[in-house]
């Protein structure tokens, strides 16, 4: 028999589950479980995302309208990107330019790839009108420091002998001179956000090469070169602007993006996950509910760590609201799970009937899932 439902609304905000559903699709299948079960239940989907892949969807899906622009990719092939806007706000996500998902047929090119879409992106969202941009670093393929953003925008990189530098952070390692030119003036009354969840510096043992660069495709050489590029490029931006932001918390995310964007661009960085609940409109949402379902892909110690659901869980329980979960696969204890504030979490490796099937039928044991938290919480 169907759970007898009383009043107050779910709110089913999950990331994606990563190599298998879009966040959109997540939220669906768990809501589609939730209806059919507790069918007197009104149910609002409200995927999320913590500024990484999924982002420029979690917003398209809140509402925002997508603009299409065609940018350089990271080994400069043109790819096809969008970025999400709403009135004078734009939403952008790196992965879309510079992903390691853009690299032409999957091979990796550590010393070459760039972030010179990031910039044209920014220079789009510009264009359209937008004073606040968010931008969401996540999966990136490039460890250049962002120079080729702020080349995009405007800058100039030059040699020795006054040549414009080659994309990548290998060409780093020869910058002589930083021509600032038209960046700032680009940039005039433009608010940027980055929402990013790592407090990595830009160099050293936890830097963007020593942590990420491996991620890249970068071995053994390939990271001392890296590091020797994005130190001098570091020298380079402190000569010209007289600040200096190698040891910033961030400046190592997206192999070193974040450096460019807080150096040269007058970023602030706020938590992802944080950044993206009040884009979406989170706390307006749950106000009212009676349960919150997020989720993603695996809820583990990582997790723990400003990842979604953790972010979708501290601010449900702010607001009084009960939170569950939904994973792929659940690696944390029920003690630690509930200690971060969960009443309930559901793994679909429990509701597989063969292994392999929490990634083959993701969508199908989802809406199970959405079944059975309705039964479990939504009844009486």
């Amino acid at each position: 028999m169907p759970a007898t439902p009383t009043q107050g609304h779910v709110v089913v905000a999950p990331d994606k589950f990563k190599g298998t559903l879009e966040g959109a699709e997540v939220a669906a299948r768990i809501a589609a479980g939730i209806r059919r079960t507790a069918p007197g239940v009104e149910v609002r989907e409200l995927p999320v995302a913590d500024g990484g892949e999924g982002t420029l969807a979690a917003a398209l899906a809140a509402g925002f309208t997508r603009v299409a622009a065609k940018v350089a990719g990271p080994t400069g092939l043109p790819v096809d990107a969008a970025i999400a806007v709403r009135d004078d706000i734009a939403v952008i996500e790196l992965a879309q330019a510079s992903g390691l998902a853009r690299l032409p047929g999957g091979r990796t090119a550590p010393l070459a790839a760039g972030s010179f879409g990031v910039g044209q992106l920014i220079g789009r969202a510009v264009a359209l009108g937008a004073k606040r941009i968010v931008l969401g670093l996540g999966g990136s393929a490039c460890t250049d420091g962002g120079a080729g953003m702020v080349q995009a925008l405007g800058a100039a990189l030059r040699d020795r002998d006054g040549a414009e530098l080659a994309p990548g952070g290998a060409a780093l390692r020869r910058l002589a001179a930083l021509d600032l030119g038209p960046l700032a003036d680009s940039l005039d009354g433009v608010e940027i956000v980055v929402a990013c969840d790592v407090d990595n510096p830009l160099l050293g043992p936890r830097g963007a090469t020593a942590v990420y660069g491996p991620q890249k495709g970068a071995e053994d050489e390939d990271l001392v070169v890296l590091e020797e590029g994005l130190s001098r490029w570091a020298d380079v931006v402190r000569e010209a602007t007289g600040e200096d932001f190698r040891d910033a918390p961030g400046a190592g995310a997206a192999g070193g993006v974040g450096f460019a964007a807080l150096a040269l661009l007058g970023a602030t960085m706020r938590p992802g996950i944080e950044l993206l609940l009040e884009l979406l409109g989170f706390d307006e949402a749950v106000r009212g509910a009676r349960l919150v379902v997020t989720g993603e892909g695996c809820l583990d110690a990582q997790t723990l760590h400003g990842k979604a659901p953790a972010g979708v869980a501290a601010a449900a329980t702010r607001a009084g609201v009960r939170v569950a979960a939904v994973a792929g696969r659940v690696e944390l204890s029920e003690e630690e799970w509930r200690t971060a504030g969960f009443v309930s979490a559901i793994a679909l490796t429990d509701l597989a009937e063969l292994p392999g099937d929490s990634m083959t039928r993701a969508a199908e044991l989802a809406e199970a899932a959405g079944e059975r938290l309705a039964a479990e919480l939504l009844a009486g």
